[in-house]
């Protein structure tokens, strides 16, 4: 017989009691580990949510500095034209234009440096004059097919686009899916080049994906020289005029005779007397005209562009002796300073009161001051050479750059050729008065990173603000050395 012994009862209970506690905190265990889990979860997007918010309020930062950038700019304009100053180039060293502060924020102005470079680009900044580029609007084919990476069918297209006749290409567009059709009037902003044919993204924006005008360390060096290549972008503008006034309405020498060479004289000798107008006459071809004392003169015709122009070259056609019925026409104010035999001081004098054309603004005309080899070679079919003669005059001899005669000494007898092709038409000047500000900014500690660029135009004699894009879409365009003491140096500080 066997006989078991059973503990007693109060034992069993306890042993029971000893696993139902176990396994309670077991589960206690989990629950908590399980809270832990949710409170770090939900404290690390609280975190995430922190750093937005911080970003967010460093871009609002960041906009107000931009905001602030345009009416600083707005001022220095405004301040330039009521000293008497309007259309000069604003010197970059006489204002602020880089790590700017605004409150916490700091900005930029983007600018160009449109001398020839001496190696890997650094970053330029200050305003970017709109006259130093080619205008779409006015350029001939002649000019355009110089352009980097633009084929003559796109040249021919760009024509076709903004001429109210269509062309060979405006059939295109109609085959497109979705079709659209070719505008035939001109050019409003550059970016409508992307819907011109024969123009894509690479021949708008070469190696400069983010148009800040040096080749950063992300922009593929598709040619391997370590320099920048940009695209049309670069080098195009729709915006650059003139107003064809100084305060009185300019001097019309595009066709002068007995009835129209008044203006002239009145104007050559309030400045120079009446002895030297009237040897500036002479050397005109004008010297028998009005009363002028019967000196013979050459009637000098000068054949240039007209219509969308064609880029011709001057030819001088003689005329008879003196009389009343001489007339003699030019088509461009360099044509005037050559023929007249004027010293470039005295052509600085006037150079603001002549035009060949009685529209109320003057269009299209590139600055010689401020354009770059790239452009300048477009006015002198392709001639690189003569290009970088001009450029390299103009840095040697900066006191001299008041007037556009400094470019016949420039050019000389080396090239006469180019300099017969800037006389052929109304396409150089020393005046600006369209400027773009691209304008980067960041807020606190570096932060959000914000890019606006704006179009000032003081050709009405006050500046006003006639394009704005949003460019913050393209990235960081302030360059490495920027980075390195706005962004991370601020970010390990904060």
């Amino acid at each position: 017989m066997r006989v078991e012994l059973q503990p007693p009862c109060g034992v069993a209970l306890e042993a029971a009691r000893g696993r139902n506690l176990g396994s309670v905190l077991i589960i206690v265990l989990w629950i908590a580990f399980g809270l832990v889990s949710l409170a770090l979860y939900f404290a690390d997007s609280m975190n995430f949510e922190m750093h937005a918010a911080d970003n967010r309020a460093a871009g609002m930062s960041a906009e107000q500095a931009i905001e602030g950038a345009a009416r600083y700019v707005n001022l220095l304009l405004n301040t330039q034209i009521a000293y008497g100053s309007n259309g000069f180039i604003l010197d970059p060293t006489t204002y602020q234009n880089a790590a700017v502060p605004v409150g916490d924020a700091h900005f930029w102005l983007i600018g160009r440096d449109t001398n020839p470079p001496v190696g890997p680009g650094r970053l330029a900044f200050g305003l970017v004059d709109e006259a130093s580029k080619l205008s779409l609007n006015q350029a001939s084919s002649n000019q355009l097919i110089w352009l980097p990476r633009l084929l003559p069918t796109a040249a021919q297209a760009i024509l076709d686009w903004r001429s109210t006749n269509g062309g060979a290409t405006a059939s295109y567009y109609s085959m497109l899916q979705p079709p659209y059709l070719c505008k035939g009037a001109p050019f409003e902003t550059v970016a409508e080049l992307r819907l011109v044919f024969g123009v894509n993204m690479d021949v708008m924006v070469g190696e400069d994906v983010n148009l800040n005008g040096v080749l950063d360390p992300g922009e593929n060096d598709d040619n391997g020289n370590r320099m920048l290549d940009p695209g049309l972008l670069e080098y195009v503008t729709v915006y650059s005029r003139e107003p064809n006034s100084s305060g009185a309405a300019r001097v019309n020498i595009s066709s002068l005779g007995s009835s129209s060479v008044g203006p002239l004289r009145s104007l050559l000798s309030t400045n120079f007397g009446t002895a030297r107008a009237n040897q500036i006459l002479a050397n005109l071809g004008l010297g028998g005209v009005a009363g002028g004392g019967g000196a013979t003169g050459g009637g000098g015709t000068t054949s240039g562009r007209s219509g969308q122009g064609n880029g011709g070259r001057s030819s001088g056609t003689g005329g008879g002796a003196g009389g009343a019925s001489m007339t003699v026409t030019f088509r461009s104010p360099l044509a005037f300073y050559v023929r007249s035999k004027m010293t470039a001081l005295e052509f600085g004098q006037i150079f603001t009161n002549l035009a060949v054309t009685t529209n109320t603004f003057i269009d299209g005309r590139v600055n010689v001051n401020t354009a770059s080899a790239t452009v300048l070679a477009c006015l002198l079919n392709g001639d690189l050479a003569a290009a970088q003669q001009l450029v390299s005059y103009r840095l040697a001899n900066a006191n001299v750059l008041t007037s556009i005669a400094w470019v016949a000494d420039a050019l000389g007898q080396g090239y006469s050729a180019d300099l017969q092709a800037l006389e052929a038409g109304d396409y150089i000047t020393t005046q600006s008065y369209q400027f773009s500000a691209d304008i980067a900014a960041v807020g606190p500690f570096g932060r959000g990173y914000r890019r606006v660029k704006f179009i000032f135009d003081t050709s009405s004699g006050t500046s006003q603000i006639i394009y704005r894009q949003d460019l913050s879409h393209l990235g960081w365009a302030l360059g490495q050395d920027v980075r390195d003491q706005w962004v991370l140096r601020k970010g390990i500080t904060s």
